[in-house]
C-alpha cells in the first residue's frame, strides 16, 4: 500500500518534469491557474478576516465561559471551519481551472501521449467539462460538510479533519483530473470506477500530493499544469497495470464526438 501511495506521488513528481522538457506549453497552464487563484482570493481573504467575528455570532453560549477555554473554543470552530473552506475551494478551483483552461491542459495531456508514444482520438467536449467541473463543486460541498462534522469531535476533531479533508479532496482531485485520458479512450462510467478502485493508494498518493502542493501559497498556479501531466502518466498506469494482470480491459463507450459536436 505504501509502495504504491509513493508511485502515485511520484507521478505528480513527473509532471513537475514535463517543465523542463515543455517550458512553454507547460506555461499556458498557468493562465487560467491564475485566473482561478485570483478568483478565488477575492472571495477567501475577506472570509478569513471575518471568520472570527462569524464564529463569535455563531456560538454566543460561548460568551460565559472561562478564559481561556472560550478563545481556545472559537479558535478551534475557526481551524475547523477554515479546514473545510480549503477543501471546498480546491474542488473549485479544479473545476474552475480545468473549464477556463481547457483548451490549454488539452494540449497539455496530448503532448503527454505522444510523449509515450499514443495519443488518443477521443475528446471531451465544452459541456461535457462545464457538466463535470459542477460535479466537482458539488461532491467538493459534500466533502467540506463531511469535513466540518468530522472536525466538531471533541479533541481530536480539528485533526481529524485536517487529514480526512486532504485525503478525500485528493481522491476527488485525482479522479477528475484523470477524466481527460480516460475520457479519450472512451472509458467512463463504472469501467472508470473499477480502474480507479484497482489502483486506490496510487490514486490517493497522487491526490494527496496534489492536494498538499494546492494548499502552499501560489503552489496551485504552478502545480496545476504539472497535475495534468502527472495525472495522463497515472490514468496510462492503471490501464497498463490492468493489461499486465490478464484482467480484460474495462469495455469502451462509443467513441467521443469531436468537440463541439455535442
Amino acid at each position: 500500500m505504501l509502495r504504491e501511495f509513493g508511485i502515485g506521488f511520484r507521478f505528480l513528481l513527473r509532471g513537475f518534469g514535463f517543465w523542463r522538457t515543455h517550458p512553454s506549453l507547460m506555461a499556458l497552464g498557468l493562465v487560467p491557474a491564475a485566473i482561478a487563484v485570483i478568483v478565488l482570493l477575492a472571495i477567501l481573504i475577506p472570509f478569513a478576516l471575518t471568520l472570527g467575528t462569524l464564529v463569535e455570532i455563531a456560538t454566543p453560549f460561548a460568551d460565559e465561559w472561562i478564559s481561556p477555554w472560550r478563545e481556545v473554543f472559537r479558535i478551534g470552530i475557526g481551524v475547523v471551519v477554515f479546514v473545510a473552506v480549503l477543501a471546498l475551494a480546491a474542488a473549485t478551483f479544479t473545476a474552475l481551472t480545468l473549464t477556463i483552461g481547457d483548451p490549454f491542459y488539452q494540449r497539455i495531456w496530448r503532448e503527454v501521449e505522444r510523449s509515450l508514444g499514443e495519443e488518443p482520438t477521443g475528446q471531451t467536449g465544452f459541456w461535457a467539462t462545464i457538466g463535470e467541473g459542477i460535479r466537482l463543486v458539488a461532491l467538493g460541498i459534500l466533502i467540506a460538510l463531511l469535513t466540518l462534522l468530522i472536525g466538531l469531535l471533541p479533541l481530536v476533531g480539528g485533526a481529524l479533519a485536517a487529514v480526512s479533508g486532504v485525503l478525500l479532496t485528493g481522491r476527488l482531485l485525482a479522479r477528475e483530473l484523470t477524466g481527460r485520458a480516460f475520457d479519450a479512450r472512451g472509458i467512463s462510467g463504472v469501467s472508470r470506477s473499477e480502474l480507479l478502485a484497482g489502483g486506490r493508494s496510487r490514486v490517493l498518493g497522487f491526490g494527496v500530493a496534489t492536494q498538499l502542493c494546492f494548499l502552499v501559497p501560489l503552489g496551485a498556479i504552478i502545480a496545476m499544469p504539472a497535475a495534468v501531466a502527472g495525472s495522463t502518466l497515472l490514468a496510462r498506469s492503471l490501464i497498463e497495470r490492468t493489461a499486465e494482470r490478464g484482467t480484460p480491459r474495462p469495455p469502451a463507450s462509443a467513441p467521443l464526438p469531436p468537440d463541439g459536436a455535442r
